[in-house]
């Protein structure tokens, strides 16, 4: 009986993860696009090892002694499956039938921002004169607290995130997570959004608005935040684990 869990735990996992790093984009929900063909050899990987143990298991069965099935068998008296190795089918299945959710706004609310770079001496590129202007919120961030030209002061801004509720006093969050590799390292960074009404927790959207006038622009005593304007609700994009440009209203 062990064995064969053994077997099936591993042609399940392996089948899981082929199924869902070759035939959907749900992969995307826990690790960087980079990691698919890491993803699809660990599931060949794993079906192989199944169908080797599963030779195995056949083999030994067929060269057991006749003299086994005489109640004396001392070799398998401890063969017996622990109850809580049954626990680990759920996620191997979880990968066939059910994808659990991307990150959002649950996770984001339970960390402190990601902390962005300092700009190197070199300062920061002129921004185009496009209005509004698309733009990353690690890039709002750092020319908020960073830029001593005071660039985007006066500048309507467009950025792409998902929703997270404050939890207390005015406003909103538009954020993003991202990651190095996988879901357990998931950072995420965050503007602050006022004077335009929050749609459902973890609902993508792109804002528009102008700079929350609070604080000394170009210092670290600049609020990371954003008079709105419109909100408009999109798809959650592909790249939805990077701070990348916002999408197009509506798109």
């Amino acid at each position: 009986m062990r064995r064969f869990v053994q077997v099936a735990l591993l042609v399940l996992s392996g089948v899981g993860l082929l199924r869902t790093s070759l035939f959907t984009e749900a992969y995307l929900r826990y690790v960087k696009e980079g990691m698919r063909p890491l993803l699809i050899a660990s599931g060949v990987l794993l079906i192989l090892l199944g169908v080797a143990e599963a030779w195995s298991a056949w083999r030994s069965a067929g060269r057991r002694p006749e003299t086994e099935g005489d109640g004396h068998d001392h070799g398998h008296g401890h063969s017996g499956v622990p109850r809580v190795a049954w626990l680990l089918f759920l996620p191997a299945l979880s990968l066939l039938f059910y994808a659990p959710p991307a990150l959002g706004s649950y996770t984001a609310s339970r960390e402190a921002p990601k902390a962005v770079a300092v700009v190197d001496e070199d300062g920061f590129d002129p921004l185009p004169a496009t209005s509004p202007l698309p733009i990353t919120l690690t890039d709002f961030t750092q020319r908020v607290q960073q830029d001593e030209e005071r660039s985007i002061e006066g500048r309507t801004v467009r950025m792409t995130g998902f929703v997270t509720p404050a939890g207390g006093g005015e406003g909103w969050y538009l954020t993003r997570i991202m990651l190095s590799c996988c879901a357990a390292d998931a950072q995420s960074v965050k503007v602050r959004v006022y004077g335009v009404e929050a749609p459902k927790a973890d609902t993508w959207v792109t804002v528009t608005g102008t700079w929350h006038a609070q604080g000394t622009l170009g210092t670290s005593s600049a609020a990371v935040a954003l008079d709105g304007r419109t909100v408009g609700k999109i798809e959650r994009p592909v790249n939805g684990y990077t701070d990348a440009l916002p999408l197009a209203l509506g798109s």
